[in-house]
């Protein structure tokens, strides 16, 4: 019996021969994604598509723009065997870094492979730039497309990583007082406006938890946080596979967490904090930096053997709140002060972590090259432009 409301054979109605096709198909480009080009007989083995099924569908993604061939497979008896791949033309994301000092943008195709980057420098706190932020992102993006070689008409998706988080009731960024020009309400569609695609403001420790998920520490891991140790401190965590986010937010601000021997976090702009105080004030990279003395950097206090063991137990007395409420089976250590601490941070931290929290939960480093925030980012607006570009429904 059909649904209420449905007609039994409708374009989108499950099981009808356009769904199926439109499920198969996307089957085939992800596969594509993952593994790169692929003959049309192994297609069909690893969708156990028929044969003329698979022809018939690599020749309808073809006509529309989704594939294409490169080259073909020799050394084997008979033809030699066509390679399709994806057509990476069929569409392009923007995934942007924003920061105190400035924002970092670059440009990708719909395989992920980067075309171009460009970087716009604008102090945060700048008077001027708490009404020019939108005109700030658009110089980032088009100075990125701009060495591609495209425009904002090839844009599919843009995803923009930022300390603190936007409230999914008010569209306001919270916990970040320290970038004032991104706190309008409108904000997000004047970004979009000025790019001319839908534009995903996302925390950014969110975003390094989603490239450690991808290509770092947490492939293959479903429940995990990632704490992220920098002049910043949060953390990310993912149950089951899925984002916790909060009813503002802001689950993982754990900069603002209260712990013994730092003061209250409190006072601040809106009620969120000032950023002197709670965990953050403990082992924020300006702090640790601090323990060694004036001038040290962060390669140098973490060599000190007294140092490395301070910073340590307090990130460990920071985590253990976290793991005795979530209980993740993995940690990563992501951010500058993991960066300088290295391995030998980590074998601290474990044992530390051990009589302060029951769980045992794996501890790791982050070994992500380059800016894990872009390349949370770069996925993100990947998965978002290939549900767009990817339904052939």
């Amino acid at each position: 019996m059909a649904a209420a409301g449905s007609t039994p054979g409708a374009p989108g109605t499950p099981g009808t021969p356009r769904v199926l096709r439109a499920m198969n198909d996307r089957a085939v480009l992800d596969l594509l994604v993952v593994h790169g080009p692929l003959t049309r007989t192994r297609i069909g083995e690893l969708t156990g598509l028929s044969k003329p099924t698979t022809s018939q569908l690599l020749g309808r993604l073809e006509a529309a723009g989704l594939v294409h061939t490169t080259g073909s497979l020799s050394g084997r008896p008979g033809p030699n065997a066509l390679l399709y791949e994806i057509d990476p033309g069929a569409g392009h994301v923007a995934a942007l870094s924003a920061d105190p000092t400035g924002i970092t943008a670059l440009v990708a195709d719909i395989t992920g492979t980067v075309l171009g980057r460009a970087r716009v420098e604008a102090e945060a706190v700048a008077e001027d730039v708490r009404h020019r932020t939108a005109q700030l992102v658009a110089e980032a993006v088009e100075g990125a497309l701009s060495r591609a070689g495209l425009t904002h008409d090839d844009l599919r998706a843009a995803v923009i990583g930022t300390p603190g988080a936007i409230d999914p009731h008010t569209g306001q960024l919270r916990y970040a007082p320290h970038l004032p020009g991104w706190h309008s309400r409108t904000l997000r569609d004047d970004l979009a406006a000025v790019l001319g695609t839908p534009v995903d403001i996302e925390n950014d420790v969110n975003l390094a938890a989603v490239a450690e998920q991808y290509e770092g520490a947490a492939q293959d891991h479903d429940n995990y946080v990632l704490t992220w140790l920098d002049e910043g401190v949060g953390a990310a965590i993912v149950l089951g596979g899925t984002l916790l986010r909060g009813a503002t937010g802001g689950a993982g601000e754990i900069g603002y967490m209260p712990l013994p021997g730092a003061p209250l976090a409190k006072d601040g702009p809106d009620g969120e904090g000032g950023g002197d105080g709670g965990f953050e004030s403990l082992v924020a990279a300006a702090v640790v930096r601090d323990l060694a003395g004036p001038g040290a950097t962060l390669a140098e206090a973490l060599a000190d053997g007294a140092v490395l063991a301070e910073v340590a137990r307090r990130i460990a007395t920071g985590i253990a709140a976290v793991v005795a409420v979530v209980d993740p089976e993995l940690v990563v250590l992501s951010g500058a002060v993991a960066q300088a601490g290295g391995d030998k941070l980590r074998v601290h931290v474990e044992e530390e972590l051990t009589g302060l929290a029951l769980p045992r939960p794996q501890i790791r480093i982050s070994e992500l090259d380059g800016d894990p925030i872009l390349t949370g980012a770069l996925r993100s607006a990947l998965t978002q432009a290939r549900d767009q570009v990817f339904d052939t429904a």
